[in-house]
Parts: C-alpha cells; structure tokens; sequence
C-alpha cells in the first residue's frame, strides 16, 4: 500500500515533465513508421503492446523489480548486478546510449533535489556506467516507494512516451493517443504482476522486431527522434 507522500513522489518520478529526456526517444518505433509496419492507431497499439509484453516485460521491468529490492536491501553486489545487466541487455549503441543518458540526468536531478548527503545517492553517484532503472530505483529507495508501484508507474510512462511518439511520427490525434492509453493501460496489472514474479533464468529481451528497428533507427535518413 503506498501512502499519500509517496504517491505523490511516485506521481513526480512517472511525470512526463521529469528531465531526463524521455521524451526524445522513440526505440525503434520511428523506423517502423518510416518502414511501414507501423501506420494507424491500430498497427502502433500492437507494436507498443508486443514490445510491452516481450521486452519490457519480460526484461526491463523484472530487472527494475530486482532493483528495487536491491536498494531497499542495501545489497550493493545486486545493484551492480542488475545495472550492469540492463546495459548489457539494450539490442543497439543508441539503445545503450539512452539508458545512459537518462540514468545520468536523473542522477543530476537527484542531486539536486537531495541535500544533505543521502547515503543511496552518494552510492549511486559512484557507479561509473548508470542505467536509467538503477537510478529510478534509487530514487524510488530515497522517497519510500513501494516496488511494486513503482514498477507500475515505470510502466505508465513508457507507454505514454511511446503513444507520444506515434502521435507525432504517423501523425495520430490525440483522441486516437487517449484510446491507445486506455487500451494498453488496461494491459498494465496482469503483465506487471508477471513481470515481478519471473524468476532470474526466466528474462529474456528476445524480440527481433525492436532490435532490428533499433538498428535501422541509428541509419535513417531523416528523423525526430534518438532513438
């Protein structure tokens, strides 16, 4: 159960107004619209519900579970662990290159939000390489969230971010990006559940389709987004 405090930082963590540059990646999905595969409403709420469920769900967001769990453990091995795990894990340069950028801006932000030192901070200060999930995990030990919601909320916004995108690229209106929401919101309680309770043997981020189009996205000739 999470508490009005914390759900008022969770709401602050998950807010498309966190600086972190979430807004200006895509993952693949622009190559797809450039490619054809993705072209209506209905052709991206498939291609954001698949890689939902066979990447994020059955890679990033358990490693974000773990994570979690880690900092509220203070299990230092497991952080690293599981950090450097997510990086090996992105399918292209630019997919890496992301994860990095925002873990590192969302370090800046926490720096300048925590004063006084905090020991989760200082500790994740020192990780050379900082994948966006080990930080948000950080932040969510330093407000007290709970995991669970937390991944949840990581969720959410990916969703949202993607919708974004492919109310720009195809282009959509933004009915059409509010029943995507719907739809693919709808999705979140039963994936998350699973994606919290696969054991370590069990992730995969095997999807073809995203690591391919993340490929090509690096190449495309003209673009708005990074990734």
């Amino acid at each position: 159960m999470i508490d009005a405090m914390g759900l008022s930082r969770l709401l602050q963590l998950a807010s498309p107004m966190l600086p972190v540059g979430a807004y200006s990646y895509s993952q693949g999905l622009e190559w797809a619209v450039e490619e054809g595969t993705v072209h209506d409403a209905a052709s991206a709420e498939q291609w954001i519900g698949d890689v939902l469920q066979y990447s994020m769900c059955s890679f990033e967001l358990p490693v974000l579970w773990r994570l979690c769990h880690a900092w509220q453990d203070e299990d230092n091995a497991g952080i690293l662990h599981w950090n450097e795990r997510m990086c090996a894990g992105r399918e292209a340069a630019e997919s890496q290159a992301e994860t990095l950028q925002m873990g590192y801006s969302l370090c800046r932000l926490l720096e300048s939000l925590e004063e006084g030192g905090n020991p989760h901070l200082v500790k994740v200060q020192a990780i050379p390489a900082k994948s966006f999930p080990a930080v948000y995990a950080c932040a969510v030990a330093i407000w007290q969230i709970p995991a669970i919601a937390a991944v949840h909320a990581y969720a959410w916004s990916w969703i949202e971010n993607q919708v974004s995108a492919a109310m720009k690229t195809i282009p959509l209106g933004q009915v059409a990006g509010q029943r995507m929401l719907l739809s693919l919101g709808a999705r979140l309680p039963v994936l998350v559940d699973r994606a919290c309770s696969l054991l370590d043997a069990e992730l995969s981020n095997f999807a073809p389709g995203f690591a391919l189009a993340a490929c090509q996205h690096e190449t495309q000739y003209s673009r708005l987004f990074r990734t």
